[in-house]
């Protein structure tokens, strides 16, 4: 958001619209700070290490700025948010 000064005594508002999040998806906690959440898992992949295999997901987050991106380990982000690997079996397997 910017704020344009209009004259000696009043600030406009001019929104950004590509910015622009639905208040369903907003959430705030008890002091007021606005919380990131992920909302959806956007693809998968496995690293290859030298010893070893670490399958990671790319995670799209509810953000104040606008989407957001990161790659994460997928079985630590599992035992922090459930949910999402539960919804996308159901979605897939209804599909099949």
């Amino acid at each position: 958001m910017t704020l344009k000064k209009c004259n000696d005594t009043s600030l406009k508002c001019l929104s950004n619209e590509t910015l622009v999040i639905s208040l369903y998806e907003i959430h705030i906690d008890d002091k007021l700070h606005f919380v990131e959440e992920p909302m959806e898992i956007m693809d998968r992949e496995v690293k290859q290490l030298k010893h070893s295999r670490i399958p990671i997901i790319k995670v799209r987050w509810n953000s104040r700025r606008g989407p957001k991106f990161t790659w994460e380990r997928e079985d630590q982000f599992k035992k922090k948010y459930p949910d999402l690997f539960t919804n996308r079996v159901s979605s897939s397997n209804a599909t099949s």
